[in-house]
């Protein structure tokens, strides 16, 4: 994006005017909504109002601009939203021929054009025959073609490859053909949910053991639930109002009743919001509970060993973490806080010590460290423990990467483009992080093993290179 400090667009007509006005905390959230929606070419950030603008059509704007020193304005550049749009045309021809007996000739032609459509072919033939008796011939010609479109793009591949040989041998004929299955992903189906859809968590909330999709709308402060039909797709969303700007979800039964509730943290309101399920998939208006400054990350885990949930919540700008005990009902005492390092950005709760009690383990972005609370036994917290890591780490992950049954820590160094992995030593201490570059500006890892060696490999979003980064596991 190119960034505008101190301007403002001057609407010379209506075409120009925002298609849709949010009201965020910062410019990277504006920034997330506008690159959230695919139609959103340019933003404006009102620092004192903190109103978000979007625009679909900058055609007129440009050269219209008026100075604004309380706003922000950019622009989306052509070619880094993600999935990228490019339209390219090449073609090879190449032959050669040799005095003997052999002819050899290639054709191969690649053409990819941007198109809007939300469909998917596959096809793939490949067919050989040969023939010989005093003489044997074989040909093959292989076409394949392919047309994909998730928000907006297709392409296609026709090759072509000859070839005939001569000899005065045996005779023998032979034909084959081949059609490829899809052995990967079909195209995306889309579903229109509220504004700048923030987090996703993925349960079956009405007991029908088929999967459905519940999505915090940050901008539109909502949770969407969206039932699956039983064929893998899914009916518009059902929403529920929660607090302001919702930033993280957790789906869990925390009223023992065998059915899973939505739990969010609304950044805006500082506080925690419990909506129960009422039995069929649908949801109780949001029970809320004060938290601290500007709840970012929630979890749920039994953290005091009896058979309930409770949250754990990352207070962002109270430098703390929050403890809500259940009360036995689906309601919740108010929090105990416990300290960490500056500005905790996620929060996961797992057993480090192997005590078979949950722990604390936060990223903390502004101390550019992690912290470690050890359960004590009785639902409350030691002290953390904290560990130097890279600049801003922004995610956090704890499962055993080398096999020795102990939980480590991996953590998305953001301004630092790498991921740490600290080792766990034993004890629930951890070793220095050893890190490993990935792309710009790591947003949020995931570890599991992807290439079935039985081995944990690395995930990571990079969120300023638009990108996505493996590491598998050595």
């Amino acid at each position: 994006m190119s960034d505008m400090a101190g301007w403002q667009f001057q609407c010379s007509n209506t075409t120009c005017l925002p298609f849709a006005t949010i009201n965020v905390s910062n410019i990277h959230q504006c920034q997330i909504a506008c690159l959230a929606e695919v139609h959103c070419k340019a933003f404006s950030f009102h620092k004192s109002s903190s109103n978000c603008e979007l625009f679909a059509d900058i055609s007129n704007q440009n050269d219209n601009l008026l100075v604004n020193m309380d706003t922000i304005t950019m622009i989306v550049t052509d070619g880094t939203r993600i999935p990228l749009e490019p339209t390219t045309t090449s073609t090879t021809t190449s032959s050669s021929t040799s005095s003997s007996t052999s002819s050899t000739s290639s054709t191969s032609t690649t053409t990819s054009s941007s198109t809007s459509s939300s469909t998917s072919t596959t096809t793939s033939t490949t067919t050989s025959s040969s023939t010989s008796t005093t003489t044997s011939s074989s040909t093959s010609s292989s076409t394949s073609s392919s047309t994909s479109s998730s928000t907006s793009s297709t392409s296609s591949t026709t090759r072509t490859t000859t070839s005939s040989s001569t000899s005065s041998t045996t005779s023998t004929t032979s034909s084959s053909t081949t059609t490829a299955a899809c052995s990967t992903f079909l195209n995306q189906t889309t579903y229109p949910v509220g504004t700048g859809p923030q987090a996703v968590a993925v349960v079956d909330v009405n007991s029908d053991n088929k999967s459905d999709i519940i999505v915090m709308n940050y901008g539109s402060n909502t949770v969407g639930v969206l039932l699956n039909t039983g064929n893998g797709t899914f009916k518009t969303q059902t929403t529920y109002t929660v607090g302001t700007q919702p930033q993280s979800v957790a789906v869990v039964d925390v009223n023992s009743d065998s059915k899973p509730d939505i739990i969010v943290a609304n950044y805006g309101s500082n506080n925690i919001g419990v909506l129960l399920n009422r039995g069929n998939g649908t949801f109780n208006a949001q029970a809320t509970y004060a938290v601290g400054n500007l709840p970012m990350s929630v979890a749920v885990g039994d953290v005091n060993s009896d058979n309930k949930s409770d949250i754990i919540v990352a207070n962002y700008a109270s430098n703390s973490v929050g403890v809500l005990l259940n009360a036995g009902n689906g309601t919740f005492n108010a929090q105990a806080t416990y300290t960490t390092g500056g500005s905790v950005y996620a929060v996961a709760v797992v057993d480090v010590n192997s005590d078979n009690k949950p722990d604390i383990v936060t990223a903390n972005t502004n101390a550019n460290n992690v912290s470690v609370l050890l359960n004590a036994g009785n639902g409350t917290f030691n002290a953390q423990t904290t560990y130097v890591v890279g600049i801003a780490p922004y995610a956090v992950a704890v499962i055993d990467v080398n096999s020795d049954n102990k939980p480590d820590i991996v953590i998305a160094n953001t301004f630092s483009n790498n991921v740490g992995v600290l080792l766990n030593t034993g004890n629930g201490t951890f070793s220095a992080q050893t890190i490993y570059s990935v792309g710009v500006q790591p947003y949020s890892v995931a570890v599991v093993d992807v290439n079935s060696d039985n081995k944990p490999d690395i995930i990571v979003a990079n969120y300023g290179s638009n990108s996505t980064s493996v590491l598998f596991h050595c």
